[in-house]
This record gives structure tokens, sequence and C-alpha cells, in this order.
């Protein structure tokens, strides 16, 4: 595959230097426009309620942005919202997740945590260690990362460490007990990898995903009915336990400084049967 040499992308949240800080409402509102915008995107996938979207060309760059949306009936904002912070249901119904957990909190409204991803073989594992911070605002609720580096979570031998240069998840309610999901990633995957997994990404395991929380979203007051009910940190900071880390300990996850892997000669054909499924 071809690569393209157009210097390190820069994460829209570290606004170019190494300080790492927090998103405050202009990145916030920044990132609810990105996703609702249509301009300079590019529709790869339509169906059944659910939108795919990709910026950046395709044909040379290692960095896309992938935005996918879906609407989700007879789930409020509020419940999905619950749904995306809450670290102990995500097991039930985030397959690809290896393993989550939160490092320590910055504020009322971030946190620094970890999460490992299982890649469609013959690719590696990746995992991620981000600085995430949301916000309620009036309708709608959104949720936002970025990768940051943690002196005690070093890259591990057995993951690749990706790098998510932006994140987050813009949820809108449309009233009626119903609500819009937007899904918008910017993530440099290390390295260089073959085009079909672009395609395979916004053909297959975007949808996929987002009909996931959506269900996700459908199943969940019934669960967590019995799991902790009053329990919701993210909402009640009172009751987050988490150690403190101030932000002097972290500092931004170039991609550069990482291992660099190519995995361009991998071809479709390696796919186990199980990624196939759509």
């Amino acid at each position: 595959g071809e690569k393209c040499d157009a210097g390190e992308p820069l994460s829209p949240m570290s606004r170019g230097g190494e300080m790492v800080y927090i998103p405050d409402d202009s990145d916030f509102s920044s990132f609810r426009d990105q996703c609702e915008s249509l301009e300079g995107w590019h529709c790869r996938y339509n169906k059944a309620g659910v939108t795919v979207w990709s910026q950046g060309q395709e044909e040379s760059c290692t960095v896309q942005k992938i935005k996918t949306r879906i609407s989700c009936k007879d789930v409020p904002a509020e419940t999905l919202y619950d749904v995306l912070h809450d670290t102990s249901y995500r097991k039930k119904w985030d397959s690809n997740m290896i393993e989550t957990y939160d490092i320590g909190r910055l504020t009322v409204n971030a946190d620094v945590g970890y999460y490992s991803w299982k890649c469609p073989s013959p690719l590696k594992n990746r995992d991620f260690v981000t600085l995430r911070s949301w916000l309620p605002l009036g309708n709608d609720y959104m949720i936002i990362n970025y990768s940051v580096k943690h002196p005690k979570y070093p890259p591990r031998k057995d993951f690749v460490r990706a790098v998510s240069l932006q994140t987050g998840y813009l949820i809108k309610a449309n009233g009626d007990g119903a609500c819009t999901l937007y899904y918008l990633t910017q993530v440099d995957p290390r390295g260089s990898l073959p085009k079909w997994v672009v395609n395979r990404v916004s053909q297959f395991v975007a949808p996929k995903a987002m009909k996931k929380i959506y269900k996700a979203g459908l199943k969940y007051p019934e669960w967590k009915r019995r799991h902790d009910p009053e329990y919701k940190p993210w909402v009640y900071p009172e009751q987050n336990t988490l150690p403190s880390v101030s932000l002097a300990e972290l500092s931004v996850q170039h991609a550069d400084s990482l291992e660099n892997i190519d995995e361009t000669g991998l071809s479709e054909d390696h796919l186990s049967a199980s990624d196939h499924e759509a």
C-alpha cells in the first residue's frame, strides 16, 4: 500500500503543544459541529438507520476520520449517556473490548483510563491510554477523549499502543424518549494499515458497533436496576473514589514516538471467518 508522509497529524485536542489540557466548552462545541457537519465528509454506508462517513485521502493516508450516526428510538439520551460511561456494563455489550479500567480522576468531568481492543486477526491487538472528558449541554451529551502518556502505563509487549487524536460521542435528545447517537473518531492506528481495513471498518465494524450500543441502551435500565442503581459517579462526582491524577503527570502521546508497524502486506483473505459476519 502507498504511504503518506504528510508529517504527523496533530491531535485537535493537543492544540499543537506538548501540554495536556482538559477540553473546555469551545472544544466540546467544535466537536459537536464536526459531528453535525456534512461538508468534506464522504458517505460510505447508509442502511437501516445507520450512516457512516469518512474523511481524508483514502488513497494515501494512514489517518482517517470516521463518523457514524444511528437513530435510537425508545432510548432516551441520558440512558445512552449512562451506557457509554458505565464500565461495568461495558463487558456486557462490547465484544471487541479485552479490558478497560479507570486510572484516575482529573476533575469532576475528566479522568484518565485504559482500554484494549481485539483487532480482527491477522492484525495485532491495540490498546489506548486516554484523557476522557464529558459534558451534558442542554439536550446534548458529549464524551470526548484523546491519547495521553502516563508514566505508570507504558506500552505493553502484547499490544500495539494506538493513538486517539480525538474520539468521541455526541448524543442528541429527540424528545419522545428517543435520541440520535454520533460517534466520531480520528485514530492513528500506528503504522500503515492496508486499504481494506478502512473499508471493513466503514462497512462492517462501525455499523455493527453502533447497533450494539443501541441494543445495550434498550437493555440498560433493567440491568442497572439490579446493579448499584444509585451509583453513577459520572453524574454524581461525590461518588467518585478514584485516586487523583495531576495534569503534570501526563504528557501528549505522539504517534511517532511509538513502535511503527507495517501491516499493509496483510490481505483480507487472512481474516478469520468470525470477522466476516456483518
